[in-house]
């Protein structure tokens, strides 16, 4: 099922969803239904004028419809993504260009420092400098059993998660001013923690951590840092979960009072808000919420 041909409103896909499973770190242009992301019910009106943002996992998922929402605001956009997400990267790229703003892609591994560093510094100069930084790309291999949890996959997850984001709040910081904001993606598993998805819901707790210590030293020069922590979404991170069994996948959101998963275009304009200043000048150091209830009912 495509975009364009997926249900809308009362008609949200809900459990059980087709069985799939796809290599990590996957294409969202493989996933049956695919995402919706263009929020085709939303309406711009310039938040984000001549401003610049830089996304990691934008190339999909949440980071897409984030792209897309800031372009149709007025924001030129730049993209990390991991080599092998070129096509999506493409497609998003595509859909920002239509918006009439540029963008600009950043293939590399954020578990290396240097290509942090490397990625902020590209935007400012290709750009023209960098006001948004979105801190999304994730890692994320469920475990069933305590005991299976490996070191290896703890420092992965940690080094994409947490450690990543420290690099590019360190080297984006002398390039934002008054106005500007730092956004990172939580999860609704660092506020309740996860038995499955154990080093995922530890490494989004620090993260929240991390960015609620850093608000008040970032507000100093008229910058915020916030957090928006999503419930569960349709997205390709976690059809590539390999520790997740297919089952699960097939009733993913199913506990939540809505009964679904959320969609990425239904989730991306929390993003909005936090960026704009018109919007979220008094919001420091919160945590926005968007669980469907999840949260927020237990």
């Amino acid at each position: 099922m495509d975009h364009d041909t997926a249900p809308r409103n009362d008609e949200e896909p809900a459990p059980p969803y087709p069985r799939q499973r796809q290599q990590r770190p996957g294409l969202e242009r493989d996933m049956t239904p695919r995402p919706r992301y263009r929020a085709d019910d939303y309406r711009p009106s310039g938040k984000l004028a001549g401003k610049v943002a830089l996304i990691t996992g934008g190339d999909s998922g949440i980071g897409r419809a984030v792209a897309l929402l800031y372009a149709r605001e007025g924001a030129d956009v730049a993209i990390v993504h991991l080599p092998e997400e070129q096509p999506d990267a493409d497609e998003t790229r595509r859909g920002i260009e239509a918006a009439g703003r540029r963008c600009l892609l950043l293939p590399g591994d954020l578990c290396d420092a240097s290509f942090c560093a490397e990625a902020v510094e590209r935007t400012v100069r290709d750009l023209g400098g960098l006001n948004v930084l979105v801190n999304n790309a994730a890692f994320l291999n469920s475990t069933l059993d305590l005991a299976d949890l490996t070191y290896e996959n703890w420092d992965r997850t940690f080094r994409t998660n947490v450690y990543a984001y420290f690099h590019l709040v360190m080297a984006a910081r002398k390039h934002l001013g008054e106005g500007d904001a730092v956004i990172a993606t939580a999860s609704e598993e660092a506020l309740k923690g996860s038995d499955t998805m154990i080093d995922y819901a530890a490494s989004k707790a620090a993260l929240i951590a991390f960015t609620k210590s850093i608000a008040p030293h970032l507000a100093q020069q008229g910058v915020r840092a916030n957090v928006v922590a999503p419930g569960p979404t349709w997205t390709v991170l976690n059809v590539a979960d390999q520790g997740m069994p297919e089952d699960g996948l097939a009733h993913l959101g199913s506990e939540d009072p809505e009964h679904r998963v959320a969609q990425p275009e239904e989730v991306a304009p929390a993003y909005v808000y936090l960026a704009s200043e018109a919007d979220s000048s008094f919001t420091v150091g919160e945590i926005l919420a968007v669980t469907g209830g999840l949260t927020g009912t237990r």
